[in-house]
This record gives structure tokens, sequence and C-alpha cells, in this order.
């Protein structure tokens, strides 16, 4: 048996050992399993490093940084970005991949052809390592933004200097937190949400629920609302695509 999984602290709200399952019976690969492995700490990801089946893993939170000094190299990609969530074994060496680029490159220009014509600004709640590959999408469409963290850094503000004015200013506001996922479905980032109007869109990079508390907020204010099943679609396919590479 060769076995694919995913890592992250918890994994309840995960759809990945669903889709990847499907997949691998879909096109008659009945040679592959796909586990989930909740970790207590990073440090619990080396003993699986030398789990003699596994030759591939997805990444969840809040890992995606956290694991690159556990693997032997990184993708030109994934190393601009400085986050990964998938990690194929390749020649006995762990490889890490960004899949979220390519996932949330596909759903914002499925889903926001016409409102990219209209962004001026943006504004990305949280500063993990899925807001890394959704700040890296933004440079490269040239899309100025402002990050939102709970702490203070040289690059991001706080959620208590996120003002009415920085609202209005930022058509294009993405949760790329995991606040509001289940099962914690009654959280949402804290942002002055009367200042949002239908010249807003909302993107949640969350699939579980697909309308989450955050977006519920926005819709009942006029913004057009997006949530993260298209992005999870599209990074898994392109996960699944570099999992069976090597074993067909």
């Amino acid at each position: 048996m060769q076995t694919f999984g995913l890592i992250g602290k918890s994994l309840q709200h995960s759809a990945s050992q669903e889709y990847f399952t499907q997949k691998f019976h879909e096109n008659h690969i009945h040679d592959a399993e796909y586990c989930l492995f909740p970790l207590a700490s990073i440090e619990d990801v080396k003993p699986l490093l030398h789990h003699p089946t596994l030759l591939g893993f997805n990444v969840t939170i809040p890992y995606k940084s956290e694991i690159i000094p556990c693997l032997d190299e990184l993708d030109p990609v994934a190393r601009e970005v400085g986050a990964v969530n998938c990690v194929i074994k390749e020649n006995n060496r762990w490889i890490g991949y960004n899949t979220d680029v390519i996932g949330f490159e596909r759903m914002f220009y499925q889903c926001c052809r016409d409102v990219l014509r209209h962004v001026s600004t943006a504004l990305v709640l949280g500063s993990g390592g899925a807001a890394k590959a959704v700040c890296y999408v933004l440079k490269q469409r040239n899309i100025p933004f402002t990050i939102v963290s709970r702490i203070k850094k040289d690059e991001t503000i706080v959620y208590t200097e996120v003002t009415k004015l920085i609202i209005n200013n930022s058509s294009l506001i993405i949760n790329t937190t995991p606040l509001g996922m289940f099962p914690n479905t009654e959280e949402m980032p804290p942002i002055p949400y009367p200042a949002i109007t239908h010249s807003h869109t909302f993107i949640d990079l969350i699939y579980n629920p697909k309308e989450t508390k955050f977006l519920k907020e926005g819709k009942k204010r006029g913004a057009l609302i997006i949530n993260g099943v298209a992005m999870f679609k599209a990074q898994a396919e392109a996960s699944y695509i570099r999992f069976i590479k090597p074993i067909l």
C-alpha cells in the first residue's frame, strides 16, 4: 500500500481524505490510501518522515511555514512564498511545494474576473501560510494589499487598527484565518462590518462551512461573497497530480 495524507493540528474540518480517496477510486488506483495525521506539534512530523510507505502529504494549519526546516528542498514558488502545503518524496528526499498558489489563482480568476477590474486595494485577514500564498498571487496581479494580524509586525497592522476608512478603501477583503471554520462556526475576524457595502467582495478560504459567519456578515450588507470550495478543489487537484506522478 502506498500512503499519502494530511498533517495539521486539528483536522475535523478537512474534506481531504474523502476527496483523495474518491480520486484514487475514480482513477482505478487500488494500492493507495490517504490518511489523516493530526500532530500536536511540528516536532511530531519527524517520525512520520520515516514512515515506510508514505510518499507524500498535504499540510494545513498551523504548519505550512513550520514544516519548511524539516524538508530537504523547496520548489522555487514555495521558497518565494515561504509556505508549503504539499510535500512529495523524490529520490528519498522530501520536497516542498505550494499548491495553494495554484488554488487561489484559479479560484480568483474563475470567480473574480469582473471584480478584478474594480479592485483598488485588498485587505488580507491573517498572516499565516495561507495568507502568504494569497499575498503572492496579489503581488503577481499588482494588487496592493494590507495584511491584518493578531500580532503587530513590521509588514502588518493589528485588528484594532482596521478603521472604517481602511474598510472603505479596501474593495476586496480576504479571510485566510481559521476563524469560523467547523466546529467553531460562530467565530469571525473582528473588523468593522457596518462599513461594508455592495461595493465590497468577501473571499473566505474556509470551505467548511460553505457560508461562514464572516461571509454572512458581508452578504447581509450587499457584498459579493465567495467561499473556499473552488480553491480547495483546485489546490487538491494540483496536489493529486504531484502525488500520482511517481506511482504511475
